[in-house]
């Protein structure tokens, strides 16, 4: 494909398609995806996959994602920058759902091989270059896919609206990802089934982003307008960009706190209660009531500032999340599968309301500079986002694997445990307390972002939403 002329190549201004419930729920598909990709590998194949089946141990387990988060991380504000400046006549973010969608699945496949290296070094070199291979493919649809949102949607209800569709997408990749070893064991269970579901669920990783493809739309008034600001400029802005900084900064908080939630769950029912089998059931239910709480933040959020409710959703996750270090191994199953739910209502806020805000952040720099950049902010949204992740992932094994833990073993001793047990507890609510502070005072108030979406009408009015377009 050959970079085309900016103005020649845009299609002609006109209506653009209705975004109702079946678009929405279409392009929530993309997150499905995605986030069913992410949380296997932060839930199943570093604290499992790679601890019991590789038999790598636990401060080899924690270097491969963190070795491809790191390296992939630097290509998502370079994607978001390259879809912002592409000029092909089939648009700036479309094309790349097709390119990166196989490269997503074949590579997904591969992750869950047991590789028959005797070498440890070998078998680590395999998994962190494959895990990177799909970090990248992955940033190739993934960045361009949140990019177009802010375009598709531009209220600031509708943007909230798009993202709760996208979020109850996301969450029921998250009941995929859990399903993961159900899948392995009825596919024959150890290596063999591990491999067999990886090729099944790649597959249906790489086809959604045909219809992904299909449903998404780009609006000929902002695909026309040229992008003057070179990549390491438009870094720079961005990060001086206060408000950007600002959220971003909660939204990494916030994010450490979910991928560490990640990470340690399968470990804290294995290992802490000492029921592996209760952990399906459990995630089960806690992402249930995700699911339940993100329609209600969404009428919640109707009048009221996505901040203040980002607030709301961390004290709620802080305070039930805390109540997880008096849980005993002894105490009655049902008690357990009671309480779980009570933190997911904060987790969903604390999921949705980030990504809603973004879309603010964008039209406050288009205001200032004249440039429609959604790619390079959501690409640096999400390179901080894998870097701080990855991170905090990679310091909780390293404890647990100071703290001796042992993988493959059958049983583990009290200190390993106890590490589990207060992590779990005790390490997502400080990350979520830091970011409640970094958010107090946040300037992209409702009130001001409607001053700003008048301001960018007067100068250069953007084409009619079209019906179906506002939140629903």
């Amino acid at each position: 494909m050959s970079r085309a002329d900016p103005v020649s190549s845009a299609p002609p201004p006109g209506p653009v398609p209705r975004l109702g419930p079946l678009r929405k729920a279409i392009y929530a598909s993309g997150d499905f995806t995605v986030n069913a990709s992410l949380v296997a590998l932060a839930m199943l194949y570093t604290s499992h996959f790679l601890l019991e089946v590789a038999e790598l141990r636990p401060l080899l387990a924690g270097l491969v994602p963190l070795i491809g988060r790191v390296i992939d991380a630097f290509a998502d504000p370079l994607m978001g920058r390259i879809s912002d400046r592409t000029r092909w006549r089939w648009g700036r973010r479309r094309p790349w759902f097709l390119l990166g969608a196989l490269p997503f699945g074949v590579t997904f496949a591969l992750l869950w091989v047991d590789v028959p290296f005797e070498s440890t070094g070998l078998r680590f070199a395999y998994y962190a270059l494959i895990y990177l291979l799909h970090a990248l493919a992955m940033t190739v649809v993934s960045v361009p896919y949140l990019a177009i949102l802010p375009e598709m949607a531009l209220d600031y209800d509708a943007r909230t609206s798009l993202h709760t569709y996208r979020a109850i997408g996301a969450m029921l990749g998250v009941f995929a990802a859990v399903s993961l070893r159900w899948i392995a064991g009825a596919l024959g269970g150890g290596a063999q089934g591990w491999a067999a579901m990886g090729v099944l669920v790649g597959l249906g990783l790489a086809l959604p982003w045909l219809a992904v493809h299909r449903v998404t739309f780009e609006r000929p008034a902002f695909t026309a307008r040229p992008a003057h600001t070179g990549f390491v400029a438009g870094l720079r802005i961005a990060w001086r960009h206060r408000t950007f900084r600002q959220l971003t900064t909660a939204f990494v908080l916030g994010r450490i706190a979910i991928d560490l939630v990640s990470a340690l769950m399968i470990l804290y029912t294995t290992w802490w209660i000492g029921r592996s089998e209760d952990f399906e059931p459990l995630m089960f239910t806690f992402l249930a009531s995700v699911l339940l709480a993100l329609p209600v933040w969404l009428r919640v959020a109707r009048g009221r500032d996505k901040a203040r409710l980002f607030v709301v959703g961390s004290l709620w996750w802080s305070a039930s999340s805390l109540l997880l270090l008096f849980v005993q191994p002894d105490w009655p199953r049902w008690l357990l599968f009671a309480f779980v739910p009570v933190i997911g209502v904060g987790y969903a806020a604390v999921d949705l309301m980030p990504w809603s805000m973004l879309g603010e952040v964008i039209d406050e720099d288009d205001q200032a500079t004249g440039e429609r950049r959604e790619g390079l902010y959501t690409g640096f949204f999400t390179f901080l986002r894998k870097l701080g992740g990855s991170l905090g992932v990679f310091l909780v094994l390293g404890l647990i694997d100071l703290f001796g833990f042992v993988s493959g073993a059958e049983r583990q001793g009290e200190s390993a445990l106890q590490a589990i047990r207060w992590l779990t507890a005790l390490a997502p609510p400080v990350f979520l307390a830091i970011g409640v502070w970094v958010l107090r005072g946040y300037p992209l108030t409702r009130a001001r972002h409607e001053e700003i979406v008048r301001a960018l009408a007067e100068r250069a009015p953007v084409p009619p939403a079209g019906p179906g377009a506002r939140a629903g």
